[in-house]
């Protein structure tokens, strides 16, 4: 897929819902739901070996501005594919990560995130493990519409952004060999998303719709993840007094890899696509919340059929700013 259309697609996609001129005003800091759902599953193609945050979303489900920190697991299984019998290894990604979303001036939102992972896997040879800080990924959002605060029908938000992942985790020219090229800290490389959000409301319930697309660089090894396009849609009701703020989630994300190219080449079995489910929640009192949402494949088709999506789940703790 050619980035130089992705932008004009996902503006026609999303702007085409943002009709209605109904909005809904307040002033809680835990109510207005600016959720930058953003699948940047992953970094470093398929697994998640250096994800920022990607269909586990890129900001909070409450927090319009927030800083926190967040903890997600990623499992897997994967083989060489050689023969019918081949082993299977069990595959783990733990990302602790500090996230952030910081208003810089009016419109316009900075979202940081900076991830320490520890991965770990079976093989046939034993138990391996690898760990260390990831690639640090800054995005920017820009609210392009927004429904005029003069009736109580339907809130519309529809933003857009860039930003990029600055190369800081190791990547490990060795695991390019290995049944699963993702089985890294980081990709050694920069690389660059784009991204848009569109949000309706309607009283406690809503949706939040996104798109964005990964535009992935060669690294100093000679090797290249392939581009990413990521969507997803998360349905949800809010539910506030004055004690609390809850917020169920219900939705679905997917994930499409482009081939993996080293020296130039192609990398055989390295694309594919992703199909999940997912449900999770946010509770908020006063300036903190807490969350947690799960993901499970419903659709897979990644590496060739030679690696495989078990679940994905994860936790938050925020602070509102």
């Amino acid at each position: 897929m050619s980035y130089k259309y992705i932008i004009p697609l996902l503006l026609i996609f999303q702007f085409a819902f943002a009709t209605d001129k109904d909005s809904l005003s307040t002033h809680n800091p835990f109510v207005r739901f600016h959720q930058f759902a953003i699948a940047l599953e992953d970094d470093c193609d398929a697994c998640g070996c250096s994800a920022s945050g990607g269909s586990m979303g890129f900001a909070s489900m409450l927090n319009s501005n927030f800083v926190g920190v967040r903890y997600f697991n990623q499992s897997y299984k994967s083989t060489d594919g050689l023969y019918s019998n081949s082993t299977w290894n069990n595959e783990n990604y733990n990302t602790m990560q500090i996230w952030a979303r910081i208003p810089v001036i009016k419109r316009v939102q900075i979202s940081a995130l900076v991830p320490y992972h520890f991965h770990n896997r079976e093989t046939a040879t034993g138990k391996q493990s690898i760990s260390g800080i990831g690639d640090i990924t800054v995005l920017a959002m820009y609210q392009l519409y927004q429904t005029h605060k003069d009736s109580t029908k339907f809130v519309h938000t529809l933003q857009a952004g860039g930003g990029m992942k600055i190369p800081i985790g190791k990547f490990d020219q060795d695991n390019n060999g290995s049944f699963n090229p993702s089985y890294q800290v980081g990709t050694g490389s920069w690389d660059y998303l784009l991204a848009t959000e569109y949000v309706i409301k309607r009283k406690q319930f809503g949706l939040n719709t996104m798109l964005n697309y990964i535009i992935k660089t060669e690294n100093d090894k000679n090797y290249r993840f392939g581009n990413q396009f990521n969507y997803s849609g998360t349905f949800f009701y809010l539910h506030e007094n004055n004690t609390f703020s809850f917020a169920p989630q219900l939705g679905f994300s997917g994930e499409v890899y482009d081939d993996n190219y080293q020296l130039g080449q192609q990398v055989n079995n390295t694309a594919g696509d992703i199909f999940l489910g997912k449900i999770g929640f946010e509770i908020a009192k006063d300036k903190f919340s807490l969350g947690a949402n799960v993901m499970l494949p419903i659709n897979q088709n990644l590496n060739g059929g030679n690696l495989e999506a078990n679940y994905r789940w994860s936790f938050n703790l925020n602070y509102s700013l």
